[in-house]
Order: C-alpha cells, then sequence, then structure tokens
C-alpha cells in the first residue's frame, strides 16, 4: 500500500487538518468530559435523593401501618372490649347499655391518626347486636381474603393485609388482630383497624420520587403501586411480572417488623430519568460549543477558500490545455507565492499559444474530415437499406407475374413508382408521418397483391401528427418484415395491424401481425445486432434502421421487440417528437 506523505496532501485539507486538531477536536474533548463528569455527579445525586425519597415513603408507611398496630395492641388488651364482646346478653337493651358504656370509647383513636379511617369488631357472639362497628363472624366473613390470610398469624401478632370489594378488586389496607389476651374466651373476637385511603394515595403520590413504586409482600404480590399500566388493583399480580426497563435503577426499602415481615418497598427508575436535567441543559452546550467554533471556523474557512479558489483556478487552466485551449488568468496577480505562479502560467501559457498556432489549424480541418466521415456513414446506412427493399419488390413483381400470367399490373405499377419516388428521394432525412404511411399503403397493397386474400392489414394513425416528421423510411423495414417472415409463411388468415399515436413528446409506432413470431436464437441474434456498430454487413433491415435513429435521437428513441411462438410478433417504436419537427 501506497505511503501519504503530508506534502500530498491539499493546502485546503491542511488547513483543516490544523483545524481539527488545534481547534475542534480540543473543544469536542472539552465538552465531552465535562458532560460526563457532570452527568455523573447528577446521577449519583440523584439516587441519593431517590434513595431518601423512598426510604421516606416506606417509613411513612411503616408509621401508618404501627398508628393501627398500637390501636390494635391497645384493644387486644382491653378489658372493656373483651367483656363486651364475650359476655351473653338476655336482650338487645342489655347490649346497647354496655355498648354505649364500653365501645363508644375506642372511636377516639379514629380523629387523632390520620392514617387510620375506622375500626370494626367481629365476633361470633350470637348475643351481639351487630350494628355500629361491630360484625358477625359469618360464612361469608369466614371466606373473605382478609379472614383467610390473618386466620394463622392473628391470635400471636397483628397482621397487615388487603380487603377484596364486592367486584373483587383490591381494597384499603387493614391491620387484623384477634382479641383474646385471656386465652379463656369461647367467642371469636378480632378487630380490624382500616387505613385511611387518602392517606396511603397521598404517601405514594409523592413527586420527589421520579420512577415507579412498588409495596410487595411477602408473596411477592403487589400490595400497591404508583405504576398505572398494570392491573394490579383488579387483583394480586405477581412482582416478576413487571416489565422493567433495561437500563432501570431498582431501590429496595425492607420491613424487618414481625407483622410486615418480608414486606419490601421497590422504587424503580429508568437511568434516562436520572439525567434527564442534564440532557436538558445539552443546548446550552451545544450553544457554548457552537461559539466556540464560529470565529476560528470562519476564519478558517475564509483562508483555505481564498487559497483553494486561487490555486484552483490555476489548476481548471491548467486542466484546459490538454485541449488545446490556452487561456490566459485574469485579474490583478498578487506577490505571493500563488501570484508568482499565475504569473508564471500566463507567460507559458502564451508562448505555447503562439507556437502551437499551426498545429490548431491542422486540428481543425482533422475535424471536418470526421464530420465527413460521419455523413458518409450514414449515407452508407441508408444506401443499404433500398437495394435489399427493392429487391424484395421487384422479386415479388416477377414471381407474381410468372404464375398468373396476366397483365393485372396497372395498380401494382402505380404502387411500384411510388416506392421508386421514395427510393431516390435520400436527400430528404426526413419525411412527414402521412408520407411515411402512403409508403407503407403502397408496399402492403403489392403484398397482398402477391398473397390475395392470404393477407389482410389495417392502418389507424392520429391525424394530429400526420405532418410530424419523422426519418425517412424508419417504419417500412419492420413491416417489410412482419409481411415476409410472419405472413408469408401462413396459409390463410394474415393480419397486419399498424397503430401511430401521440405520446406527450414521442410518436409511438405498434406493428403488429399474427404470423409464426420469432425463434428463440434468431430472436437473441436480432437483439444483438441492435447494439452492434456495423455499417456494412447482411444485417441490412432494423440493425440499420435502429443505428440511423441513434444517429439522429442518441438515447432519445427506443425499440420493443415481442414475439410468441404461433401467436405473431409485435415491435413498438419510440420516436422522439420535437416542437421544430413539424412540416406543413
Amino acid at each position: 500500500m501506497k505511503k501519504i506523505h503530508f506534502n500530498d496532501i491539499r493546502i485546503r485539507n491542511k488547513l483543516l487538518l490544523i483545524y481539527m486538531f488545534s481547534v475542534f477536536l480540543p473543544i469536542i474533548l472539552t465538552n465531552v468530559i465535562f458532560y460526563n463528569v457532570t452527568s455523573e455527579n447528577v446521577r449519583t445525586q440523584k439516587i441519593h435523593d431517590n434513595e431518601l425519597a423512598l426510604r421516606q415513603v416506606a417509613t411513612n408507611f411503616k408509621q401508618g401501618v404501627e398508628d393501627a398496630v398500637g390501636i390494635a395492641s391497645v384493644l387486644y388488651a382491653d378489658a372493656f372490649v373483651n367483656k363486651l364482646l364475650d359476655t351473653s346478653y338476655d336482650s338487645p337493651v342489655d347490649f346497647i347499655l354496655a355498648y354505649n358504656n364500653n365501645f363508644r370509647d375506642i372511636n377516639k383513636y379514629t380523629p387523632v391518626y390520620s392514617s387510620i379511617r375506622s375500626i370494626h369488631l367481629y365476633t361470633d357472639n350470637p348475643t351481639v347486636i351487630t350494628a355500629g362497628g361491630i360484625f358477625s363472624i359469618d360464612q361469608q366473613q369466614q371466606s373473605s381474603h382478609w379472614y383467610q390470610s390473618t386466620s394463622e398469624f392473628r391470635s400471636k401478632y397483628p397482621v397487615v393485609t388487603r380487603k377484596l370489594a364486592n367486584d373483587g378488586e383490591l381494597d384499603q389496607f387493614v391491620v387484623v388482630r384477634a382479641l383474646d389476651a385471656t386465652g379463656r374466651s369461647n367467642n371469636e373476637k378480632i378487630v380490624m383497624i382500616n387505613l385511611n385511603e387518602r392517606f396511603i394515595e397521598q404517601l405514594f403520590a409523592t413527586e420527589t420520587f421520579e420512577g415507579k413504586i412498588y409495596l410487595v409482600n411477602e408473596e411477592n404480590n403487589i400490595e400497591y403501586s404508583t405504576d398505572d399500566s398494570m392491573l394490579w388493583r383488579s387483583s394480586y399480580a405477581a412482582y416478576d411480572a413487571v416489565d422493567l426497563p433495561k437500563d432501570a435503577i431498582l431501590f429496595e426499602e425492607e420491613y424487618d417488623v414481625q407483622y410486615m415481615s418480608n414486606w419490601k418497598m421497590v422504587g424503580v427508575i429508568p437511568e434516562k430519568n436520572l439525567l434527564a436535567e442534564v440532557r436538558n441543559s445539552i443546548p446550552s452546550i451545544l450553544y457554548l460549543a457552537l461559539w466556540n467554533f464560529v470565529i476560528p471556523t470562519l476564519f478558517i474557512i475564509y483562508i483555505a477558500g481564498n487559497i483553494h479558489f486561487r490555486l484552483n483556478t490555476i489548476v481548471r487552466k491548467m486542466r484546459k490545455v490538454k485541449d488545446q485551449q490556452f487561456e490566459l488568468i485574469p485579474g490583478k496577480t498578487f506577490n505571493d507565492e500563488i501570484g508568482v505562479l499565475t504569473r508564471e502560467y500566463n507567460r507559458m501559457t502564451k508562448k505555447i499559444k503562439d507556437l502551437i498556432n499551426d498545429v490548431y489549424i491542422v486540428r481543425i480541418q482533422k475535424k471536418d474530415l470526421e464530420l465527413q466521415k460521419k455523413e458518409t456513414q450514414l449515407k452508407a446506412l441508408q444506401s443499404q437499406i433500398n437495394p435489399h427493399f427493392l429487391f424484395n419488390v421487384l422479386e415479388t413483381i416477377r414471381m407474381r407475374s410468372l404464375l398468373k400470367h396476366e397483365k393485372e399490373t396497372a395498380t401494382i405499377i402505380h404502387n411500384m413508382a411510388q416506392l421508386l419516388r421514395n427510393s431516390i428521394t435520400w436527400d430528404r432525412d426526413f419525411v412527414t408521418v402521412r408520407e411515411e404511411l402512403q409508403l407503407i399503403h403502397a408496399f402492403l397493397e403489392i403484398q397482398k397483391y402477391r398473397f390475395g386474400d392470404k393477407m389482410q392489414y389495417d392502418i389507424h394513425f392520429d391525424d394530429a401528427i400526420e405532418h410530424v416528421l419523422i426519418p425517412n423510411m424508419s417504419i417500412i423495414p419492420f413491416v417489410e418484415n412482419a409481411s415476409i417472415h410472419g405472413i408469408e409463411p401462413l396459409k390463410a388468415g394474415g393480419i397486419i395491424n399498424i397503430v401511430v399515436e401521440q405520446a406527450i413528446d414521442h410518436i409511438i409506432v405498434e406493428i403488429r401481425d399474427n404470423g409464426l413470431g420469432i425463434p428463440k436464437d434468431k430472436y437473441q441474434t436480432i437483439i444483438q445486432s441492435l447494439h452492434e456498430e456495423e455499417i456494412a454487413g447482411e444485417r441490412i433491415g432494423i440493425s440499420n434502421v435502429f443505428q440511423r435513429l441513434k444517429m439522429y435521437y442518441q438515447e432519445g428513441f427506443d425499440v420493443q421487440i415481442k414475439t410468441r411462438k404461433d401467436h405473431g410478433t409485435t415491435i413498438i417504436l419510440k420516436i422522439p417528437m420535437k416542437a421544430d419537427d413539424v412540416a406543413y
């Protein structure tokens, strides 16, 4: 591999390299380092702040539960409450008197603690009236979620759980404890402390924690969450089923109290949230970096542009020298190195221009010879078509005369005369569409005279393009091939359809026959011959027409040949139509 030397680099690129390594890269590296350091510091601080925020939520929730646990413990040891629920009453009046004397006092806890909504007592004592905060432990209660989930441990210590609403959704948090301090009660007694829903919602709705919060119980189910995308309210959802972001940062606060053993508060924050503020400052960093780029960039661009323009002017003039265009560099010449180079170039160019003046004249003459050669080639292509075409016409008349032994030649001679007149007018490179179609009509009449009812033809053209000029005899060779090679082998029923229409800025010519079609190998040979730049040879039909059209229109024309065995051949010729190609 060739090594690139520093001196091989253009001056403009050298200046750009100086700018890149002296200005651009130092500024970029400085800003990247500053951004990374700032991002890491902000990230660390955000993590610390969110840890404190989650810890505060966990502590407040624990405090609310402990308030309920404390009340449950007080009622657990309250002899009056136990007596109220254990006594067998002779009449409802006796229970009401006992209720007014004992139970009303426990309602004093509700206004004191904002986390407590209400206190309910449950008993299976049949003489107790279930009203005013006292409920019967019937079969419905025994099958409820709160009763079943606390049955194992509520006699030992308070248990935190959730109630279920009538529709099966998770309801408020409750603290449940069995009331049997003496252990001698014949009745089952349970106290339920209902936590305030508003207290829970306000507790979890803290704005200081920037992610989602999940309260997970000992069975790894979600008791409460700020993630509204999950249906955790309708039923218990497993925390493992949460679709956490790949870059999520987890915060956990575990509870070590007996009544919430193995419970934990989990906070989830996507990494992007921690750096949101830093990323919001990116525009300011970019504006600052852009300002540092503007002044040196404009200066470098001006200097590099000035040098590049002056050197490029000299290079462009020197490249024209190889095409024998000896142009002087105009304008004032300066005293720097580029100015000296400009003066020396002008002096050299003027001297060379004087020395090769004679050679330049000879070159012009050579160009004229080349143009004459092109014209000769065009005439040669045209002359190849006429003999081939006239031969076929004369052979047709001769064979018809020999076979019929009659002189029905008036019409055919008229058509032949028209063909001969056109054949000797090669000084006209272009004819109108109508003239070309008249020639085709004469040819097909001759063919019809030859084949009789074996061949029919139909010519349709748009009257709007009848005066448009097209290359002389550019369509008839395709019609000739359709007649000779397509229809002649048929025994009967030969049809040739010719349609000439205008399509925007082109003339579309479609020549369709129902003959035998072109064999595959011959078709490939024809297609290949269209791209061979030969002037003479055996293929003097459509290939020569193709070459003529290419000389006239370059790549602006198109010839398509579609054929199918025993189904005929279709030629589609696309000829450009210019505004000045109209004869009146």
